[in-house]
């Protein structure tokens, strides 16, 4: 048969059955079969396994339509990509890199091009797919192909590798200066953002944690915090300030908002890296203040849902308490409860009855029924903890409250009226010492 002259390739054209002198025959397990006419010189100048079953050494050669015959055996999903990296071996190595349509439509490709050896199609592919974003269900698709393609398409899974822990602690010290500033309204969903995944490279789910505990991490998250607590007592005095002479504009309620929402937020990275002790000590010492700027303000939507976020962080700040998690003198979780459980059983039926205009008033008022039982058995460890005189007097005042259904000290008393009936009994041996 004639030949193309100085053998170009580009001179035949793929599945042309006047010039082709091979019958590349493609076969599924399913019966499907598929003549396709093509050229040897193209086939064994780009694909190893042709080059083997069309050189003389090959065992056998079969014959078919007067041509010599390959046949390739295939999967039905693989089918397609058969035939399209046959029509590839026709482009120009220099247009290769334009062919490519989709990351799971060039897997398909590479995965072919990979057992029929074809060096050319699976560099360009390989760049193709390095290059390229990919949505999670290809990335998916790509973690589960490219093991079985072996070492040659390992390069593309760069972008998934793991860095080493002084990269990551670098971008965890930048991310937590940013999550704790106080950037413009405009910068609000990149801060929330930072935070989120703060949080989820502490977490411990089903992957181990992507960052460990170390002192230099500790050290930068507490600086942060303790930068962040001294902006907050610098807004808090200064509401005070002008709710002492007029009434302080919903702005200053928002930026408030947003420091609560901070506070919560740190209370969440503390607890994981075990340094809420700084944390608990400054809301304690700040308390009192809160309390007073949130009662004096007016009942508006604003009011309430900073009296919400209020809630959210005394409830961590409690559970950290009730928990041992952070050990304090008896008289400031005495004061703490004191304090905080008026506030609670004040503020939650406000939250739950407050009218609002609008659907997103609504949203706003809605706080998670987990941190009103949160709160409620931080409460009752933080009382069962103090002393039974303590515990006495905070349990009658429950007793005389309107407000007795919330929060539900019943496990406090029952337990109270155990030790009490019992306590001269199980202090007996003691009674030398205790007098």
């Amino acid at each position: 048969m004639e030949k193309p002259e100085n053998g170009l390739a580009s001179s035949f054209k793929f599945n042309d059955r006047p010039t082709s002198d091979v019958v590349v025959r493609l076969r599924t397990p399913e019966a499907r079969d598929e003549w396709l006419y093509c050229h040897s010189s193209i086939l064994v100048k780009k694909s190893k396994y042709f080059a083997d079953r069309l050189s003389d050494t090959w065992p056998t050669c079969q014959i078919l339509d007067a041509r010599s015959c390959v046949e390739v055996h295939c999967q039905e999903s693989d089918f397609d990509y058969n035939i399209t990296l046959l029509r590839l071996l026709y482009v120009p190595d220099s247009l290769i890199s334009e062919s490519w349509h989709g990351v799971r439509n060039t897997l398909g490709i590479l995965r072919v091009a990979v057992e029929l050896g074809c060096p050319q199609i699976i560099t360009s592919s390989v760049e193709y797919l390095e290059a390229v974003p990919w949505e999670e269900a290809e990335e998916e698709e790509i973690l589960h192909t490219i093991p079985v393609i072996g070492p040659t398409a390992n390069s593309i899974l760069a972008r998934l590798q793991p860095v080493d822990q002084g990269a990551i602690l670098r971008i965890f010290m930048s991310a937590i200066r940013f999550a704790t500033s106080s950037p413009p309204s405009s910068l609000k969903d990149l801060k929330t953002s930072a935070q989120e995944q703060l949080e989820y490279m502490l977490a411990e789910d089903d992957d181990a944690p992507l960052l460990t505990s170390c002192d230099e991490l500790k050290l930068e998250v507490r600086d942060c915090i303790k930068r962040l607590l001294l902006r907050f007592s610098v807004l808090l005095e200064s509401l005070l300030n002008e709710l002492e002479a007029t009434v302080v504009a919903a702005e200053k309620f928002e930026l408030l908002q947003s420091y609560l929402s901070d506070l919560s937020w740190a209370c969440q990275i503390s607890a994981k890296l075990e340094i809420m002790r700084d944390l608990v000590i400054f809301w304690l010492e700040v308390s009192d203040m809160i309390v007073k700027l949130v009662v004096k303000a007016s009942l508006e939507v604003e009011t309430l849902e900073t009296k919400m976020k209020v809630i959210e962080v005394a409830t961590k700040v409690l559970e950290a308490v009730g928990y041992g998690n952070v050990i304090l003198p008896t008289a400031k979780r005495l004061h703490m409860v004191k304090l905080w459980l008026p506030f609670a059983r004040v503020t939650k039926p406000l939250i739950d009855t407050a009218p609002s205009d609008t659907e997103e008033d609504n949203l706003k008022l809605k706080i998670d029924c987990e941190v009103w039982q949160t709160l409620e058995s931080a409460f009752v460890s933080v009382i069962l903890a103090l002393p039974s005189r303590d515990q006495a007097e905070i349990l009658t005042e429950w007793l005389d409250n309107q407000h007795i259904q919330y929060p539900d000290l019943t496990e406090a008393f029952e337990v109270w009226c155990y030790r009490s009936k019992v306590a001269k009994k199980r202090l007996a041996p003691f009674a030398a010492s205790l007098s």
